[in-house]
């Protein structure tokens, strides 16, 4: 059985499977510019072609969605160290974590709701208990994932995945940083989550950027406040700082691509220095960048804090756009809630 969705697995798929990379005019403040826009699944694709080249050791497994996932570039050229296991999450993990004993590293790759959910009994257990060198990577991953709607929208996955001993979780903000992600996660032993997107979104990063596990990077400074982003929201956070700059309001934006292990120096140094904080994910506000957020700042130097993300909500169809503005998750939802914090911050 395939896995049904718009944008389907190996059987049957209507997705080809090729990177796009598209140039689109997008309104900014104050002013329109021509970005490049580019899924993070393909920067994970283009990655597992050079592991595969450089280390034999580095296999790939995919539960029937190899052309959507990216996975399927490997399997191309290295189809002897590809493994598709069919709709079998569960199985999925189980398999990659065998690998993984016998000294192999599976990337484990399928939609995240379905990967994380139906495969955490497997993930707890076999991977991180066992402390195996399983890599697992979601695709599909937030609110953005078009007309597959509700079942497909992971939006719980970073809160069910960060409370388990010894895994890592990283959201990759574009393509690039993607590639980067995976190629990292291969040199490290251990488990690593990645939460990567189906819909292209803008390239931010250069290849020249810094990308270290649990180390955030700056991309705007400012000590007024601060936007703690990750995934496609720091995008959405940039342009929100862009807005508040016209109003005399200088936003520090902070790009927490690695949620665990969280860079506590980073951010209590922007709550000591900007006074009030705003997280920004596409996940639900329970449990991910937002409570791992306040989980650091409460215990080190506590400052208001302000939430934007999926307000115990689930999501529906649309299309990504149509999604991010009816959820609150567009830049001019992020300002508001930047001046609400820093009216909470002047009150202290």
């Amino acid at each position: 059985m395939a896995r049904q969705s718009t944008d389907q697995g190996t059987s049957g798929e209507s997705d080809p499977g090729a990177t796009l990379e598209i140039k689109e005019a997008v309104s900014t403040a104050p002013q329109t510019v021509i970005v490049t826009k580019k899924a993070t699944r393909d920067g994970y694709g283009e990655a597992l072609l050079i592991l595969g080249e450089k280390n034999p050791k580095v296999v790939v497994l995919d539960a029937d969605t190899a052309s959507s996932t990216r996975t399927n570039v490997f399997a191309k050229k290295f189809p002897d160290r590809f493994f598709n296991v069919g709709v079998s999450e569960h199985d999925l993990i189980g398999i990659a974590a065998g690998l993984a004993a016998t000294g192999k590293i599976p990337f484990a790759t399928a939609y995240s709701i379905f990967i994380t959910g139906k495969g955490w009994d497997q993930i707890r257990h076999s991977v991180c208990y066992s402390n195996l060198n399983v890599k697992i990577v979601g695709t599909h991953a937030g609110l953005i994932t078009g007309a597959d709607g509700v079942t497909h929208q992971a939006l719980e996955d970073i809160a069910i995945l960060r409370c388990l001993p010894r895994m890592k979780i990283i959201v990759p903000c574009d393509a690039i940083e993607a590639k980067k992600a995976t190629l990292t996660a291969a040199e490290i032993y251990g488990p690593v989550y990645l939460r990567l997107t189906r819909e292209p979104v803008p390239v931010i990063t250069e290849e020249s950027t810094p990308f270290v596990i649990g180390k955030a990077n700056i991309l705007r400074k400012g000590d007024d406040l601060a936007i703690v982003a990750c995934g496609s929201m720091v995008w959405e956070s940039l342009q929100a700082a862009e807005i508040l700059s016209q109003e005399g309001i200088q936003t520090r934006v902070i790009n927490l691509h690695t949620i665990k292990p969280i860079d506590e120096e980073t951010i209590v140094t922007a709550a000591k220095k900007c006074g009030a904080i705003v997280t920004v994910e596409e996940h639900q506000i329970y449990g991910g960048l937002g409570s791992a957020i306040s989980e650091v700042v409460v215990k080190n130097f506590p400052v208001p804090i302000e939430m934007v993300g999926m307000k115990d909500r689930f999501g529906e169809s649309g299309e990504a756009e149509e999604l991010l503005r009816t959820y609150g998750l567009k830049a001019a939802n992020i300002v508001s809630i930047c001046r609400n914090v820093l009216k909470r911050k002047k009150d202290t």
